[in-house]
């Protein structure tokens, strides 16, 4: 979700005691750079925000490659001051463009830096008073030149000249400078510096010579540097001693003991300049708040260094050291101290065979895990010897180890556990096992390890289809067939994840042919069971075929190779009586029916046994990896671990904070049990035609616009008094449904009859389509959300004289047979459909166009239903119009469905649940009307 910003100017009136300019917002695609200031004022340099999603308010020059090569380009930006841009750069979004993490970086260390008290007070080129970051030491100027070696050209690409761009480095020490110029001139600057040019807000040249100023050393190498260099005690020593040193920044292979400042002070002074010994008082101090356990050395007359115990050495092994870096310390790590841990790795003994399918299903393998030292098992004399140890750090092989007491009790108290076949191999495929919510390294036995391997590249292996299928599969359909047959010959299972179109019915008849191994099972919603019946007929038509379903369904007399379809309704009916039955395969068809792991249906599949399960499914992930979780522990329990694991350690991770390394994880886990092919894959489906989709951005009607503007009042009015969360939500669905409504039609809202036209923007974009689709002899499919707004639209289409079929929920399966054998012959050239009605498992090839008269705010679902005639078969080009009501809420959204489709195969945001964690401001900012909105007469 984009970032949202009230930025301070004067383009529209006070708000709330302050004057706010237009809303600033941070998306994926918004770009940033930092412009310095024309006039060398440091605090007039600006931010520049650039990109397509940039509501721009000015133009800068950069210079970019393009087409043509590289070139300087007038580019529409946001120019941002640097007080206002900081809260944008600090928040960004996990999702931000690379230019705007680098900014964001700078942004961080530039206040590092003045809260160390790196500003200096300077003089520009034109006389002016000005503040700049400085001085630096050597670890600044190194760390400044890594970050900035890092920096893509479109963070700096601002002309210098006629000839250059600015230098990274350079232009980073400007926006520091920038920073410092800005916020120095405080209330306190007065007090700091007795000159107006450095504390008034409007630049001032400085008045008359200041001797203080000129004789100030400003060079980025004077001072000293604090270091505390660490002895490694001896055997018999009873503590660790940080031994206080100065380092010459100007030379810093200029190092001496701290002791010789108090014993040879004249000689220190001549090396490190007069102020030596404050700078090493000021730095101790710092570092004592910094790191408490550095505060006894304040207490010294003359610090020279300071004992510390094994949990301070640790500690500073952690971020001790960095903390105290960052007050102005260094700590010199002795070359001999290499302090490792002792780290947990897990192994298995090797099963007995991987012949069995049910091996890796059912079977129960030992596991434990061992303690390690740089790879190596550790001995039970070792462990017995750092269970012993009375301090954190001890000698152990020749080298400092760390004693962590929670791993040896975790080994005393449990060193065996039982895997299932499929947790070891999800170790395996991961190189990690979850033991006691402790992450630790896994070895698998070698059997398993070769499994995995075969895992990776199943997709591979080929097979002959079989004789009896009356058709030729496709190139993609026949490695189909030979990773559903060698997933379900190891009794792991697996979920086809296909695009709609592309045949999982045709690939899972020719995987039942080729296994033979006793009747299948199929569960699909209740409209497909024609659907399969019929797909049987046609590629398969000596197969028995059985519709378990309606009142006088049974199960007897089950031949070994019959086909048995049932629904979902009817599997949470009658699942103890097909849990009777010895099935050699179980196939849920479009199984996202069963993506919720606590539903009736989900756990009524569970208990339905079989040789192999496998799902059928054009989306794996509708909303939420949940989903995901709930498919493949159907196909392969235990897979993905237990659901409350999956959701701390993936879901919640990779969904709310985009983390990369659980991201890929999950991938190397999921991808060798899911087979996921698109139509826009190279060589899938070569003979599809092209598929076109545009927006229709239409504008509401005066009545539109005057329900629109009242009921966003009126629910935000309630939203505010709202108490409790569930109430607040309520009311958010409550406000996101009318708004639908409304922008689909009045009559919807106002629950009329009629009559409806002239009343919509959306009805008069739909009938001018409409009117140049049939008067060509097309086809068309309109999909509508909601059940009224079909009927309003079936009858307002009625009276002007155009064919239609609606297909709802409603819609009885034979009725729905009916209707898609008429549309498909050409009888009626508009199918209305309800969008979960229609969504899935429909053939509608006649249809060469596709309007979605309201949005779902789903990729996934809305490309589902699309598929209904962009599948194979199609072969005309499919138009897809969505119908987008101006400034509205469905506007806004459709920008954000756009920035997230992208991440439609992977994760998508829940549905429209997300929406309910918006805070009211943002509500406020999604659904208001567009103030230059225009309305149609």
């Amino acid at each position: 979700m984009p970032l949202t910003v009230w930025l301070r100017g004067h383009r529209r009136g006070f708000v709330g005691g302050g004057v706010y300019g237009r809303v600033m917002r941070l998306t994926p695609g918004t770009e940033a750079v930092f412009v310095p200031a024309a006039d060398g004022v440091a605090r007039h340099g600006r931010v520049a925000f650039w990109g397509p999603d940039v509501d721009n308010d000015g133009w800068i020059e950069l210079v970019l490659r393009g087409r043509s090569g590289i070139r300087r380009r007038q580019v529409p930006a946001r120019m941002v001051p640097v007080q206002e841009a900081l809260p944008l750069l600090l928040t960004n979004p996990t999702d931000a463009s690379l230019t705007v993490r680098v900014w964001s970086v700078a942004a961080l260390a530039g206040l590092g830096l003045m809260a160390r008290g790196r500003i200096v007070p300077a003089r520009t080129a034109d006389g002016y008073g000005s503040w700049r970051v400085g001085p630096l030491d050597p670890y600044d100027h190194d760390w400044l030149a890594r970050m900035t070696t890092a920096m893509p050209v479109r963070a700096y690409a601002v002309p210098l000249g006629d000839k250059h761009i600015h230098q990274p480095g350079e232009l980073v020490r400007l926006f520091w400078d920038a920073l410092a110029d800005t916020f120095v001139r405080t209330s306190g600057a007065p007090t700091a510096v007795d000159a107006p040019a450095f504390t008034t807000a409007e630049p001032a040249k400085i008045a008359g010579p200041l001797d203080w100023l000129d004789a100030l050393d400003q060079s980025e190498h004077a001072g000293v540097r604090v270091v505390l260099r660490l002895e490694v005690p001896d055997d018999d020593a009873e503590s660790w001693m940080a031994v206080v040193q100065l380092r010459s920044i100007a030379d810093p292979s200029l190092i001496l003991d701290a002791e010789e400042l108090w014993h040879a002070p004249a000689a220190v002074v001549a090396r490190f300049g007069e102020d030596a010994e404050s700078d090493l008082l000021l730095a101790l101090r710092r570092g004592a708040r910094a790191w408490p356990p550095m505060g006894p050395i304040l207490e010294q007359e003359s610090p020279t260094a300071i004992p510390l115990d094994d949990e301070s050495v640790e500690d500073l092994l952690g971020d001790g050291a960095a903390r105290l870096n960052n007050a102005g310390i260094d700590v010199l790590w002795p070359a001999n101290l290499l302090v490792e841990e002792v780290k947990l790795k897990g192994g298995m003994e090797a099963p007995k065979s991987l012949t069995e399918p049910a091996m890796t299903m059912r079977s129960l393998l030992r596991f434990s895990w061992r303690p390690t030292l740089s790879g190596e098992v550790l001995t039970e004399d070792e462990i017995a010897e750092l269970a012993a140890a009375k301090r954190s750090l001890i000698r152990l092989r020749g080298r400092w180890v760390k004693v962590d007491r929670a791993l040896i009790g975790k080994l005393r108290k449990q060193r065996d556990r039982q895997l299932t076949g499929l947790e070891a191999l999800s170790a395996a495929l991961t190189g990690e096992i979850d033991v006691d919510g402790e992450t630790i390294e896994f070895e698998a036995a070698p059997e398993i390890a070769r499994l995995a391997d075969r895992l990776s590249t199943m997709d591979t292996e080929s097979i002959d289809t079989p004789a009896e299928l009356r058709a030729t599969l496709r190139p993609y359909q026949q490695r189909g067939l030979a990773w559903l047959n060698a997933m379900t010959e190891l009794g792991l299972g697996g979920c086809l994840a296909d695009d709609m179109g592309l045949g999982k019915t045709i690939q899972l008849i020719a995987l039942h042919l080729h296994r033979k191994s006793g009747p299948t099972l199929v569960i699909c919603p209740t409209t497909l069971l024609g659907n399969w019946e019929r797909e049987l007929a046609k590629f398969a038509p000596h197969l028995p075929v059985r519709r378990y379903h309606g009142g006088q369904r049974h199960l007897d007399d089950l031949r070994h190779d019959e086909v048995v379809l049932a629904s979902y309704g009817v599997v949470r009916r009658d699942a103890e009586t097909l849990a009777t039955i010895d099935w050699g395969l179980v196939a849920a068809d479009e199984a996202q029916h069963a993506k919720n792991p606590l539903s009736r249906t989900a756990k009524s599949l569970r208990r339905i046994p079989a040789a192999a399960r496998l799902a059928l499914t054009g989306t794996p992930v509708e909303n939420r990896l949940s989903e995901l979780w709930a498919i493949l522990d159907w196909t392969t329990p235990h897979l993905l671990g237990s659901q409350e694991s999956f959701r701390k350690k993936v879901a919640i991770p990779v969904e709310r904070y985009g983390n990369q390394e659980a991201t890929e994880k999950l991938a190397k886990v999921v991808r060798p049990f899911l087979l996921r092919r698109k139509k826009t894959d190279p060589g899938i489906a070569p003979e599809l035609p092209p598929k076109t989709e545009t927006d229709q951005i239409v504008q509401l009607t005066v009545e539109q616009a005057t329900l629109y503007r009242a009921i966003v009042e009126e629910i935000l009015a309630q939203i505010e008094e709202a108490q409790g969360d569930m109430d607040r939500r309520g009311l958010i669905f409550k406000l996101l449904t009318a708004l639908k409504q409304v922008c689909n039609h009045p009559a919807q809202y106002l629950h009329e009859d009629g009559p409806i036209g002239n009343r919509s923007g959306k009805l008069a974009a739909l009938e001018e389509l409409l009117d140049v689709i049939v008067a060509e002899n097309e086809s068309v499919l309109v999909f509508t959300q909601y059940v009224e707004m079909g009927r309003l639209l079936e009858k307002h289409l009625a009276g002007r004289g155009i064919r239609t079929l609606f297909l709802h929920g409603g819609t009885s399966p034979r009725q729905r047979d009916e209707m898609v054998e008429r549309f498909q012959r050409g009888e009626v050239p508009v199918f209305l459909l309800s969008l979960k009605a229609g969504g899935v498992g429909l053939n509608l090839t006649r249809a060469s166009h596709v309007i979605h008269y309201d949005r779902w705010w789903n990729p996934a679902v809305e490309d589902q239903a699309t598929d209904r005639a962009y599948r194979i078969g199609q072969t005309k080009p499919v138009q897809v119009h969505k119908l987008i009501t101006e400034g509205t809420v469905e506007d806004r959204i459709d920008t954000l469905v756009k920035s997230k489709r992208a991440l439609a195969e992977a994760v998508v945001g829940g549905g429209e649940t997300w929406l309910t964690e918006l805070s009211n401001q943002e509500l406020a900012d999604l659904v208001r009307l567009g103030q230059d909105v225009e309305v149609a007469a």
